[in-house]
């Protein structure tokens, strides 16, 4: 006799992965904080931000034997795909960062945030995902939002072709971690998925870092510290909450529900930055809430 499903359990674990899911979002929205004040360069911290990262999450396994939960990859194609996102994060991190020194921080900053349309796009086309039209409004809405947050689309006019082709690039790289990830959660645990997919995107970066940076290492113990911040709260914090919430919520949404990212990075620039939050940014960032309740809806 099969197992009865209770609707009441279905729905207890949407809200709690909800709330992981706007956990993550939030904490990986701090992490352009972390970047603008860390002592070392853009792929440095790139680096450091994943090997860090791995601290906590074997700590995990360490004192907790049965953290990492789940079954174990059996076969070389699993071990394959356990590593896959890694290797998608390191390119999506590298081509941000680079995007960065080539065009302006509002333009690689907004179409970096273009993952949700390439998640939606691929889980359409690849995966046949049903996409219904109230949730299409919700995602042009939130987008939407997030231009007029960057400075309305005047603001692209400050870019550089290159820059801006490469922050495109990132965008698509992200948008395959956050496919590769909602697959992977119908067969691994979190803590597993996110030990592999880390220790794989800290080796990419680590000849990266090593060949374009000049420092390699912070100098004070604050530049240590944005490090460990960005690591522990961003990284092991934000993508442990995101990927745990994937197995619950489909990915189309939850990379939608990761254009709050800009809104909080804002609001923390206001209040640790002291940088100005004006009408439009604000205005923006409404909009940006209004869409994902609206694509909540569909």
């Amino acid at each position: 006799m099969p197992p009865v499903t209770h609707p009441h359990h279905s729905s207890a674990h949407n809200r709690v992965a909800m709330a992981a899911l706007l956990i993550g979002g939030a904490a990986i929205g701090g992490s352009p904080i972390f970047v603008r004040l860390s002592e070392v360069g853009p792929m440095a911290t790139a680096f450091w931000r994943v090997a860090l990262a791995l601290i906590p999450l074997l700590a995990w396994t360490w004192f907790r034997p049965e953290g990492a939960g789940g079954r174990r990859p059996e076969k070389l194609s699993e071990y394959a795909l356990l590593i896959l996102p890694g290797v998608f994060l390191a390119i999506d991190l590298g081509a941000w960062h680079y995007a960065l020194t080539k065009t302006s921080v509002a333009n690689a900053t907004l179409l970096a945030n273009l993952a949700p349309v390439f998640v939606t796009l691929t889980s359409w086309l690849l995966f046949r995902a049903r996409i219904s039209a109230v949730f299409a409004i919700g995602l042009v809405t939130a987008v939407a939002g997030v231009v007029i947050l960057k400075g309305g689309p005047m603001a692209l006019g400050e870019g550089n072709l290159l820059g801006d082709g490469i922050a495109v690039i990132a965008a698509m790289f992200y948008a395959g971690y956050i496919l590769a990830i909602g697959r992977l959660r119908s067969l691994f645990s979190t803590v597993r998925i996110m030990i592999w997919s880390t220790a794989s995107a800290a080796i990419c970066m680590l000849p990266i870092a090593a060949l374009f940076e000049p420092t390699f290492f912070p100098a004070t113990a604050f530049g240590w510290s944005m490090l460990f911040g960005l690591a522990f709260v961003s990284h092991a914090g934000g993508q442990v909450a995101i990927t745990y919430a994937l197995a619950y919520l489909p990915a189309a949404f939850s990379s939608l529900t990761l254009l709050l990212q800009p809104v909080v990075a804002a609001i923390l620039a206001w209040i640790l930055l002291a940088e100005p939050v004006g009408m439009m940014q604000a205005i923006g960032g409404a909009i940006v809430l209004v869409g994902i309740l609206i694509a909540r809806r569909g």
